[in-house]
This record gives C-alpha cells, structure tokens and sequence, in this order.
C-alpha cells in the first residue's frame, strides 16, 4: 500500500507539474492557431492567395538577410514548401534569432553603461604578441568586439570534473566579505545546491551583497514556482531571467546558459557544470557525468563581474557606479601571475557571433593539435569544413563526446556530423562511461576554452554564453593531461559505427534541415 501511495504521489506531482501544465497549454495554442487557419481558408478562399503571397514575400527577405547563416535559410524555405499559407507568417512571428525587442533593449542600455569599464590595458596585449602572435590576432578580435580584454595577474585552476570545483567553491564562497554573484543556467535542489544555499544565507544575514540568477526553463523541472521570492525573503537578492510562461513567444528561445560565480570581484568560478546533483556525481542520469570548470583568482575576475552587472542591471537597473567591484579594491597586494586569460561573453542580442567566431579562430590557426569536448555535435558548414581542413593539413583533430545520450534526437544529430568529419580525417572518441558534458577545447598545447558554449546553434546563436580563452597557462599542461586521461575512457568512433539504415539516414536527414529553427 505505501508503495501504491508514493507512486501515486510522484505520477500526481509529474502530471501536475509546472513543465507538464506549460507544455500542455502550449500545445493548445499551437493546435488553436491551426485551427483559426483552417477555418478562416474555409471560410474566405481567397486568404489562402494573400498567404501565399506573403510567404514569397517573407522568403525573398530572408534570402536578401546577409547576417542570416545558410542552414537557417535552407530550414525556413523548407518551411515555406511545406506550409505555403502559414509560413510567411510563422516566419514574421518566430524567424527572427534576435530577442524580443523589450529585452534586447534592457541589454542594450546596460552594455552601454557598463562595456566601457572594460579597458584593455596595453602591457597583457603586447606580451601576448610577444608570445604568441597568432593568439594575439584571436584575443585583438575579442577585445575589441566583445569588447573582453586579456588579462595578466590573475591565477588559474583547472578542474576536470565538477566534484573538483565544488569542493573549492564552498571555502571561497565562506571566505566571501563584500559580495556573491552566481549566475547559472540550472539551479537544483539538492546537496549541491543546498550547501551552497546554506552559505549564501548565513552571509546575506552578515550582510554580504549575495545575488542570484538562474534560467527560468532551465531550472524549470528541478525549482518550485517562484522559487526566487524565497530567495528574496532570506535577503538573497534574485530574479529568474526570461520566465517561462504559457504563451508561445519568440523570447522564450533565447536562454541565459552561463554559468558564474564571483566572489568579492577577485575569485571567479565558470565551466559547464551547473549547480544541480548530477553535475557532481551525487545524482546518476545518464552514467557517470564529466564536465571540467576554471577557477580565476586576479584581474580576470573582473570580466565576469562585469558580465553579471550587465545582465543584473538589465533586469534590475540597481547600481550606480561599479569601481567597488573591482578585484583590487578588496585585495590590496598583486596577483599571482599565471599566463594570459581572456574571458569573453556571446550574446544573441546583437549581429556578430562571437562565439562561433572565436572557435572557427581556434580551429583555423591549429598548427599540430586540436582536442574538443562536447556534448552535442550539431555543426554549421563554416566549422565542419574548418575541421576537415584542419585535419588535411595536418593537424591532430580529435573530438570527443557522450557515450550516454541525455537527450536522443540531439544524439541522433550528433552522430549524423561523424561520416563526414571521419572521411576528412578528424579522430572521434565516444565517452563510454556516461555523459560527456564538458566544452573544453586545447589548441597546441598553447591555448585553451573552458566554458559554457555547446558545438551547436543553441549555443553558438540563441544562447547567452560564456568562456575563458587561458593563453601561455600552467593549467594548460593539467588540461592535456586530462584530454589524455578521458581518451583512455574512450572508444574510438569509426565508418562501421555510423552505418545506420535508409530510414536512419532519412530520419538524419530530416533532423540535420530543421536543427536551426529549435
């Protein structure tokens, strides 16, 4: 009986859930715009022509749209073949990339505010050239586009699993005497978070300035509704960014996927874990779970402060000056020199895909080496041709990704990239033991990313996102080191692995064309 009880206990809160009850009301409103369509054609024929026409319409401007990639173009005017009438007007509603426009303004006027405090100063930028010339013409493209500069003075830690940067994320979180910026894509009830949580209240009662972010469909299966007004009542200042509502919306697409934390302007955590159970291992989904983060302890620091101002004071316009933020106004003595860092931020707000952009730099000035992490493999033809070519000149390529799926369509597209890559000469590796959720990359030995930032569109075009570009580090030999210990975890991928069925193929295939519009 207690077992019936629990069961009927868990079946309700899963059908009564927050995620259940959107999808369903989102549904709705799908099947109601099919429905008012094929009422009003019914109704009044000649809609149908004026539809169709606005469909050419809407399709001629997208062709036009230089600053559109190919593979959204080709996505939509499948579309528009598949549903003449309502293309052009799904196209007006939902084939714009960029958010909403309420929103892109908030993040506009606070860039404003807040991109000018980041100054590259001249010293790091010429020592890098000095270094490393080809490096320097990547970290110029940041710092003046980003703008993000690079950064000497700041110490650097390397974590090749998220068990690793909890533990020292506890101890400087406890160390925290000014403020506490966390900024996650997921938040989770559970050990880890609960730790972390039992910290932040006992220092927001100090009365440390201890602030929150989280992504509202991120965390939408793992935090209770209004989990944020808890947080506010604690004194830990917090806002969900874009909350999930049942209303179909272009805005919804755009997630904050970032993961910071900073701790009195001089300690910064970032990566790809999240503060959940399964990023630590204390939580078993899908097999044992990798992912690596960075710890940054100096001037660097300041990068992802500033990228947590910017978004706070686009939601919440509550600062006035930020020069108390800085990492030496709370620590008066130099930083630990430890190689150049750069972190750098992408946005969808604006037209230039920064991210793309710095991984294709990667790619193309690879002279021996070229090691990748990632979960999904979902690629533009830009970087899929990029890492054929790195690999026919020469350079060792070699990418490795889950051997457990999280999500089975994102596998399935993943594996439909390998053929090409493969014939071109790039070496895959399929994490066995569980799911790879890292976004590292090791170009040379000389330089590295360590992130947020997925090989996929999500990321490299809808997402908020984050990375740190280390240059010349000593972490460096800890993250080839790491390449060598997850690749003894492997299995290397070969053409027998891919062969799949016609209806395998087909089903790629269709996936692979509509990959850029989810």
């Amino acid at each position: 009986m207690r077992k019936i009880t629990l069961f009927a206990k868990r079946l309700y809160r899963a059908v009564f859930s927050r995620l259940v009850i959107t999808g369903l009301l989102l549904l709705s409103q799908v099947l109601w715009i099919a429905f008012l369509f094929s009422r009003l054609t019914d109704y009044a024929p000649w809609i149908n022509g004026i539809c169709i026409g606005f469909s050419v319409i809407m399709c001629l401007l997208l062709i036009r749209l230089d600053y559109i990639l190919p593979e959204f173009k080709i996505s939509w005017m499948a579309l528009f073949m598949i549903m003449p009438v309502q293309g052009g007007i799904l196209y007006l509603l939902w084939g714009n990339k960029r958010p909403a426009f309420r929103l892109r303004r908030r993040l506009e006027d606070a860039s404003l505010r807040i991109h000018p405090l980041l100054r590259q100063k001249e010293e790091p930028l010429a020592q890098l050239q000095r270094q490393d010339p080809r490096g320097a013409l990547t970290a110029g493209y940041l710092s003046r586009q980003g703008p993000y500069p690079v950064f000497s003075n700041t110490g650097v830690k390397y974590y090749p699993l998220g068990e690793d940067m909890f533990a020292d994320m506890l101890p400087a979180l406890e160390s925290a005497k000014h403020f506490i910026f966390i900024e996650f894509f997921i938040i989770g009830l559970g050990k880890m978070w609960g730790q972390i949580h039992e910290i932040l209240k006992r220092k927001a009662a100090q009365g440390v300035d201890v602030r929150v972010i989280y992504d509202d469909v991120g965390s939408v299966s793992v935090l209770p509704v209004g989990y944020w007004s808890k947080l506010e009542e604690e004194g830990i200042h917090c806002f969900p960014f874009n909350p999930f509502v049942p209303v179909i919306n272009l805005v919804m697409n755009n997630r904050d996927h970032r993961k910071i934390m900073v701790i009195d302007g001089h300690t910064a955590f970032s990566g790809g874990a999240n503060l959940a159970d399964e990023y630590i291992n204390q939580l078993e989904r899908f097999g044992h779970w990798r992912d690596t983060g960075v710890r940054l302890q100096g001037d660097a620091a300041w990068s992802f402060t500033i990228m947590f101002l910017e978004f706070w004071n686009a939601n919440r316009p509550t600062d006035r000056e930020f020069e108390h933020f800085r990492p030496e106004s709370h620590v008066k003595t130099p930083f630990a020199a430890d190689g150049l860092v750069q972190p750098f931020a992408d946005s969808p707000v604006d037209r230039e895909s920064v991210s793309q952009n710095t991984y294709l730099e990667l790619i193309n000035q690879a002279q021996h080496s070229l090691f990748i992490t990632t979960p999904y493999l979902i690629l533009n033809n830009e970087i899929q041709t990029a890492l054929c070519l790195a690999a026919k000149r020469g350079v060792d390529v070699r990418i490795y990704t889950p051997g457990i799926p999280d999500k089975k369509v994102a596998y399935q597209l993943t594996r439909s990239y390998f053929p090409p890559l493969l014939e071109g000469g790039v070496k895959i590796f399929s994490y066995t033991p569980g799911f790879l959720h890292s976004k590292t990359w090791l170009v040379d030995d000389r330089i590295a990313a360590v992130g947020s930032i997925n090989l996929d569109y999500r990321s490299l075009y809808l997402h908020f996102e984050c990375s740190t570009l280390l240059y010349g580090c000593s972490a460096l030999k800890d993250i080839h080191a790491d390449m060598l210990e997850l690749e003894s975890k492997c299995r290397a991928v070969t053409l027998n692995d891919c062969r799949t069925s016609f209806f395998g193929t087909l089903l790629s295939a269709v996936l692979r064309t509509m990959a850029p519009l989810f």
